[in-house]
């Protein structure tokens, strides 16, 4: 059966809302990397379809950066992302606005024999994709929320994920930031341990790790159009939770990722129908919090949420999609 019938099944397929109207743009673009985080705006074609969005495009990124990069331009109209970069982004004064939280616990902190907890990173060396990037965003939040200075105390490389594993295989990096479906590939070569786990793991198991950003000039355009595209997406969220066999198929049928296995083994790992559960402002404040605290950021919680959320769609969504 499709998605769009397994959507029909579970009861996820649009139904007509009293009053609302069509959506003032019936295009859509989001960001395509690789990266099963970003599983439920990548089955929820269809459901974007009946929202409206007959002509729904994905933007073709290395990277999470790119995701920054599509947003603030106005090349990609709405995405998710990562919560502690996207904070960053809204300090240095992209126009982009955090709509809503979608999950939590994407990430894991792999390290060597010489890595036992966060503290242990302290005169390491850790392989990251680029300073900037989400690994090093969030290991550093996490460096500094044990007492660590991730500027002073952490010695950070820079390699391609495919790389930093080997290096860290062959014991020449202590630790490394995974987001599925590297844990998972970690895990099956049998590459290092777990060190944190952030679905599992306090605090970070308590924040959304990924959230629903839209570009501030589509969200003020259009209203309508943000919180059908909200609404298309949340329900492909629940949609990974109810069906990760047949959402893991068609990551890899349509080319989002490569080996099933490990696709499927993400899928059930990131907690995706708890989007409910976890308030988003909480998160912008945790990681706020985090962030200053690592020198990273210089604007308070209070200002980072007021210049750059808006959680008005969600708390209309909530009242709508109970479950």
């Amino acid at each position: 059966m499709a998605l769009a019938g397994m959507a029909g099944l579970h009861g996820l397929r649009p139904e007509p809302v009293a009053a609302e109207p069509p959506p003032e743009t019936a295009t859509l673009r989001l960001v395509k990397i690789p990266s099963v985080c970003q599983a439920p705006q990548y089955v929820a074609g269809e459901l974007l379809q009946a929202e409206g969005f007959t002509n729904v495009q994905y933007v073709q990124k290395a990277g999470a950066l790119g995701i920054t990069e599509a947003l603030a331009s106005g090349e990609a109209d709405i995405n998710n992302h990562f919560a502690a970069p996207s904070i960053i982004r809204v300090e240095a004064g992209d126009p982009i606005v955090i709509l809503g939280g979608l999950h939590i616990g994407c990430f894991e902190l792999f390290g060597t024999d010489r890595v036992r907890t966060i503290r242990d990173l302290k005169g390491k060396t850790v392989a990251v994709l680029e300073v900037g990037s989400a690994q090093h965003v969030f290991l550093s939040t996490m460096a500094a929320h044990v007492g660590l200075n991730p500027r002073r105390d952490i010695n950070w490389v820079v390699h391609r994920p495919a790389e930093a594993m080997q290096l860290l295989a062959e014991g020449k990096v202590d630790a490394f930031l995974g987001f599925p479906p590297e844990p998972q590939q970690l895990r099956a070569r049998k590459i290092g341990h777990v060190v944190v786990n952030s679905t599992r793991d306090r605090p970070w198991s308590q924040y959304f790790c990924c959230m629903m950003i839209g570009n501030r000039e589509f969200v003020r355009k259009h209203p309508v159009a943000t919180k059908r595209a909200l609404r298309a997406i949340l329900k492909a969220n629940s949609l990974c939770a109810l069906e990760p066999e047949r959402v893991a198929r068609y990551l890899v049928d349509k080319g989002f990722t490569q080996r099933f296995d490990h696709a499927l083994q993400a899928v059930k790992d990131i907690p995706y129908g708890q989007w409910r559960e976890y308030d988003p402002e909480d998160t912008v404040r945790f990681y706020a919090l985090r962030l200053h605290e690592a020198g990273m950021i210089k604007l308070s919680p209070q200002k980072i949420i007021a210049q750059g959320t808006d959680w008005r769609f969600l708390d209309e969504l909530k009242k709508e999609l109970k479950g």
